[in-house]
Parts: C-alpha cells; sequence; structure tokens
C-alpha cells in the first residue's frame, strides 16, 4: 500500500509500504481519508527531531485524520464496515497511573502517531484502537474531521482556563492552533477574544470568527488593547499559543486579578517568567500538552454549528503531491493556516 514516507531529514517519498493489516481485538481497520499536516511533522522533515525524538529510521508521516471503517476486530462494538471517523492519534497504556488517573496524554509510555518511532497515519490503511476512533455526524465532512485533532489542543486548553460565561479571553498567535483557541473558548462561553499576530492574512481569517477582536502585532501590543478594551482591568483568560520568546515579554501584564493564564505554544528555548506580576495578579498558570477527553466534544460541537471550521482549511493536495503539500508548509506563506492531503 501506499505511504507518504519520511525517508531523514530533508527526504520525504510517496511510496509503497507492506499491507495486510492484522485487525486484533479492540482495534478498527481504517482507511485514512484527509489528513492535516501539523508543524511537528515539518519539523521532523525539515530538522529531523524535536527535542529528544529524533527520526533514525524511516517514518510514516502524519497524524490529523479523518476516514472510513474497513475492518472491525473482535469485542468491537457501535463500529461497521463504511463508518465515517476521526481518529485520536495518541494512544497510551490504558493502565498506566497517569491514564487512570485521567491524564493519559502525559503517560510516558503513550504512542503517538508520526512521532518516532511509531508511524504516522498517511498511508492507505491503518490499525487503531476503537476507544480512540469517534464517528463523524454526516454533516462534519472529512477535512472537518481531520481538524478535530488541533481542534482538540484549543478544547484542551479552553477546559484548562476554565473559562465562565462573559470571560474576555486574549490569545497570543493566530496560527492554527491559535485561532481554534480562539474558537473554543468563544463556544465556552467567552464574550470576547483579542488575538494578536504578526501576519494580516492570518488575522483577516481570525476576523472571521465572530466575537474576536484582531490585534496586528507589527503596530500595537496586544497588552495596550485589552487594557483599552477592558477599562484596563485586563483578561480574564490568557492563551500563548505562539511559542515565540517575544511574546512573553507582556504576558504576565496582560491578564487581569485573579487570571488564568494557559501555555499553549512550545518555545524552543527557555523562556522569562516574571514572577512579581504573576504574584502580583495571583495569575493561575496552566500548561497543555496536546489533549484529553475532549475528543467527542470537539466533534460535537462542530455538528451542532458552534465552531466552523472551514476558514482554516486553505489548501488541499492528493497524495501523490504529498512532498509539494510538505514544501509548501515549510516554506511558511503568510495565507495558509491548515493544509490537507487526501489518501482515498
Amino acid at each position: 500500500m501506499k505511504a507518504v514516507v519520511l525517508e531523514k531529514q530533508h527526504v520525504i517519498n510517496v511510496r509503497e509500504v507492506p499491507g495486510d493489516l492484522v485487525c486484533g481485538p479492540g482495534q478498527l481497520r481504517i482507511a485514512p481519508h484527509t489528513v492535516g499536516i501539523c508543524g511537528s511533522d515539518v519539523h521532523y522533515y525539515t530538522h529531523g527531531r524535536i527535542g529528544r525524538y529524533v527520526v533514525e529510521a524511516p517514518m510514516i508521516l502524519g497524524h490529523e485524520a479523518s476516514g472510513v471503517v474497513t475492518g472491525v476486530g473482535e469485542g468491537v462494538e457501535g463500529f461497521a464496515v463504511g463508518d465515517r471517523v476521526a481518529m485520536e492519534p495518541g494512544v497510551p497504556d490504558t493502565g498506566s497511573r497517569a491514564a487512570l488517573a485521567g491524564m493519559y496524554n502525559v503517560d510516558p509510555a503513550v504512542r503517538f502517531w508520526a512521532t518516532p518511532p511509531v508511524d504516522g497515519c498517511l498511508v492507505e490503511e491503518v490499525v487503531h484502537p476503537a476507544a480512540f476512533t469517534y464517528h463523524l455526524p454526516d454533516n462534519v465532512s472529512f477535512a472537518e474531521g481531520a481538524l478535530m485533532e488541533p481542534l482538540a489542543v484549543g478544547m484542551h486548553a479552553a477546559t484548562k482556563a476554565r473559562i465562565r460565561p462573559g470571560d474576555v479571553a486574549a490569545v497570543s498567535g493566530a496560527g492554527t492552533i491559535g485561532l481554534l483557541t480562539a474558537a473554543a473558548a468563544l463556544a465556552g462561553g467567552a464574550s470576547k477574544v483579542i488575538i494578536s499576530d504578526v501576519s494580516p492574512v492570518k488575522l483577516e481569517i481570525a476576523s472571521r470568527i465572530p466575537g474576536t477582536l484582531t490585534v496586528d502585532g507589527r503596530e500595537r501590543r496586544l497588552l495596550d488593547v485589552v487594557g483599552e478594551q477592558t477599562a484596563g482591568w485586563g483578561a480574564d483568560v490568557v492563551f500563548e499559543c505562539s511559542g515565540h520568546p517575544s511574546a512573553y515579554a507582556d504576558l504576565w501584564k496582560i491578564g487581569a486579578p485573579g487570571n488564568r493564564t494557559v501555555l499553549v505554544g512550545i518555545p524552543v528555548d527557555p523562556v522569562p517568567v516574571d514572577v512579581t506580576e504573576v504574584q502580583a495578579r495571583e495569575t493561575t498558570i496552566e500548561s497543555v500538552f496536546r489533549y484529553a477527553n475532549v475528543y467527542q466534544r470537539a466533534i460535537d460541537l462542530v455538528a451542532a454549528g458552534k465552531i466552523d471550521l472551514t476558514p482554516f482549511i486553505t489548501q488541499t493536495f492528493d497524495m501523490d503531491h504529498a512532498v509539494d503539500a510538505f514544501d509548501r508548509v515549510a516554506e511558511g506563506r503568510p495565507g495558509d493556516v491548515k493544509i490537507q492531503i487526501t489518501v482515498g
């Protein structure tokens, strides 16, 4: 069967890999339909590693996926061949201490698609646990289904922020995760989201989300606009989604007294924490690593029309042109948010 394989740093091939997958007890065999390209996929392509995760052997890329069930393993109920599904890509040891505590996303033994040495889902068929597979309602497309993975990050961030009805939220960074975090915050009850970025195109996309106010970071500080919008009080919730060190210069001053600041973007190098500002506001700092226990809720919100994912899908390639897709994401064109690949 055909797959998109990262052979080594800077080398991707679309080629044949072994097929005839065995669908074991509790598992589903699934034909991926649409797979999104994540920044981590591109980082493995361009750098060959992310922290301690190093590409040392050929690896199938991709972890943001929707598809169609082609086989049902023993003991699986509620699924049938032909079902349209979305797949949560991180599979923990369900008996681990982290999993039993409800934090399976931080289980040290989690196997996450396209994280070395685990193969991803840019391939014509995969086997996946039914427990981490979710039905797609008829009014949710395959393309939207593949966006559930990054939306789950935003959902997890909004959940960690404990948003209350009417909260004012601030978001630093309008990339895919920042945009979806803003959408999740609004769906969770925020009255307004003030979002900043340095890309006019991404800010234009952000402006399509009802309830957002955009800030061009080249001209104005998010801190100043939040102050204007809240009569100097500050944001109830602050999300740092850029991962850029410059965002931390003002980060601890944006929130109101008693605010919740959620760290979503992952900086490459250590960044400063102004402890005095944190203490003076009694800021609660939360952090996000992927997500847990939110996938079904993300699907339900999209199906109910509470979150519109279509503005975030900016380009789609077929599998034969997957290398072109990865090169485009690596190029970082200002107008691109989420680029996807159709497998079948």
